[in-house]
Order: structure tokens, then C-alpha cells, then sequence
């Protein structure tokens, strides 16, 4: 199978790119701590792994999730105060709409089964 490609270049290569350009703002622009660095690299990593999902039209859901979770996850690294509670909704409707979106566009490989007649 061939590796899928975002503008022409493999994710690996994007990842990569914002990971050199976060150390080098961090570096010489902005005085940011390591932990921040490594948020918005892994919401980066979560981006790509969403729009390749999309793109290869498989695993959308657990994608979007996985991109919520990481921008939660920088947000509340960057100064976001939301409690556990507010988080966990957070997620909850994110999922479910996404679930949902994804229901009304999938069908069945072979059609269901129909029951055995009654003698």
C-alpha cells in the first residue's frame, strides 16, 4: 500500500517540519518550556494523523478524538482551566457527533441476514 501524502509529501515529513520550526521559535522568538513545545508537537501529530484519516477515508473517528485530546491537552498547558467535568463533556460531544456523522456514512459489505421463515 502506498504511504498516503498531505500537499505532495509524506506526513513524516510535516511532522518533522513544525518540530524544527517550534524549537526554532522557542529557540529565537518566544521563551516557551518544554512542556508546551512537546503540546503543540503532539497536536501537530494528531492534525496530520486526522487529515490522513480523511484522506485514506478510514479511522476519522478515532482521529478526531485523538486531535481533541491533544488540543485539550495543550490548551490546558497553555493556561486553559477547565475542570475534569468540563473536559470530559468536551470529549463526550466531540465523540458522539462524530460517531454520529460517521453512522449516516458507512454502509454494510454484504447485506444483513435474513431470518429463517417459521414452518
Amino acid at each position: 500500500m502506498k504511504t498516503p501524502t498531505l500537499l505532495g509529501r509524506e506526513p513524516a515529513v510535516w511532522s518533522a517540519l513544525v518540530a524544527v520550526l517550534v524549537q526554532f521559535v522557542a529557540a529565537f522568538v518566544v521563551d516557551v518550556n518544554a512542556d508546551v513545545q512537546t503540546g503543540v508537537n503532539v497536536t501537530a501529530a494528531a492534525l496530520l494523523g486526522l487529515l490522513v484519516a480523511f484522506k485514506v477515508h478510514d479511522g476519522q473517528v478515532a482521529a478526531l478524538t485523538g486531535f481533541t485530546q491533544a488540543a485539550i491537552a495543550l490548551g490546558m498547558n497553555l493556561g486553559l482551566d477547565w475542570s475534569a467535568d468540563k473536559q470530559a463533556a468536551a470529549m463526550a460531544i466531540v465523540t458522539v457527533v462524530a460517531q454520529s456523522f460517521v453512522r449516516t456514512q458507512v454502509t454494510a459489505p454484504v447485506p444483513a441476514r435474513q431470518p429463517a421463515a417459521s414452518a
